[in-house]
């Protein structure tokens, strides 16, 4: 009897244990993001830009988790996890990556790298290292997103900057039309010389510019930061669903978003996000007010940002532009 009992209690335990297939479904898992490069990646105690834009993206409702041997920023920071090495060259990257790569196993990359070679023995030689470095990233693993900037400026090398900038973004262009997953991010611009106290780390001002300019380039990239996240449910939900109207013309189109409600409660304002194709922009809208390039932010105008229950409303605007008529999917938050 005192047997039974016992087998029936470890049995009892071990269902207790057991995971329910499908319970958590609906939770999208965290996508890993590995920030790497140097000190300006690594950021100091603020942070750096990634600070900015996990915030930005966790308030896309993207689930993102920053991976990396290294943390460092405020301890209030949700995710401190990076791989910048302050100092390091790229030839330091290039000698450490392969470990870390079978380590972390990044779905994304954002490499900024090659400040420290700018005041270095050869300058000249690093557009050939950071290609080297991109081609070993790419062959180990080829399906992860390779984001790689332009560096930012350095107060007192700033053509040297410029002339590693000016080799790099070819050589990275002709990667990814070559079929290789490499995402050319031009950094330098973001960032003013006044925003470098030191004239080579950025403030928090210039951390925030990199954040955005990140950001834009990872929007702009379906399936970087894993899919678009969904809709809230209950009070204060809404959708938005993008479509070209009518016949493109030659350098245009005309676009329109229908909000709908999808909540339970009346809505009083809401916020829809889109992407557009590279070299594309909005110019004239109705029914909202647009702001950005690459990522477009529309919020409503005061007539139609009310929505009861199940309710819906559109806004129209016509992009500019080379390419395709293509709208990315949209989102749409409501306070």
């Amino acid at each position: 009897m005192k047997l039974a009992k016992l087998i029936a209690g470890v049995l009892a335990a071990c269902a207790a244990l057991v995971v329910v297939p499908g319970a958590a479904e609906g939770v999208a898992a965290a996508v890993p993001i590995m920030p790497l490069g140097d000190s300006i990646t690594q950021g100091g105690s603020i942070g750096g830009y990634r600070l900015d834009l996990g915030a930005k993206l966790r308030a896309d409702g993207h689930a993102i988790d920053f991976v990396g041997s290294l943390a460092d920023g405020p301890a209030s920071m949700p995710d401190r996890d990076h791989e910048g090495h302050p100092g390091w060259t790229i030839a330091q990257i290039d000698a450490n990556i392969a470990g870390w790569l079978n380590r972390f196993h990044p779905h994304t990359i954002l490499l900024h790298i090659g400040t420290n070679d700018m005041y270095g023995s050869d300058p000249a030689g690093a557009p050939r290292r950071l290609s080297a470095l991109v081609d070993k990233i790419t062959s180990q693993v080829p399906d992860t997103e390779l984001f790689v900037a332009t560096i930012i400026p350095i107060s007192f090398a700033d053509q040297t900057v410029r002339t590693f900038n000016a080799a790099i973004a070819p050589d990275m262009r002709a990667k990814a039309a070559a079929g290789k997953r490499v995402h050319l991010v031009d950094m330098y611009p973001s960032v003013a010389i006044a925003d470098l106290p030191d004239g080579i780390h950025p403030n928090a001002a210039g951390y925030s510019k990199m954040a955005t300019t990140w950001y834009n380039a990872l929007k702009a990239v379906p399936g970087s930061i894993g899919g678009d996240p969904q809709p809230p449910t209950g009070d204060g939900a809404c959708t938005a669903t993008p479509r070209v109207v009518g016949t493109p013309w030659n350098g245009g189109y005309q676009g329109e978003v229908t909000v709908a409600n999808s909540g339970t409660a009346a809505l009083d304002g809401w916020t829809v996000r889109f992407t557009l194709p590279s070299g594309q922009s909005v110019g004239q809208i109705w029914g909202g007010t647009a702001s950005g390039t690459g990522t477009v932010t529309v919020k409503n105008v005061a007539y139609n940002g009310p929505l009861g229950a199940g309710a819906t409303t559109t806004f129209g605007f016509l992009v500019s532009g080379p390419g395709a008529a293509s709208l990315g999917a949209a989102t749409c938050t409501s306070p």
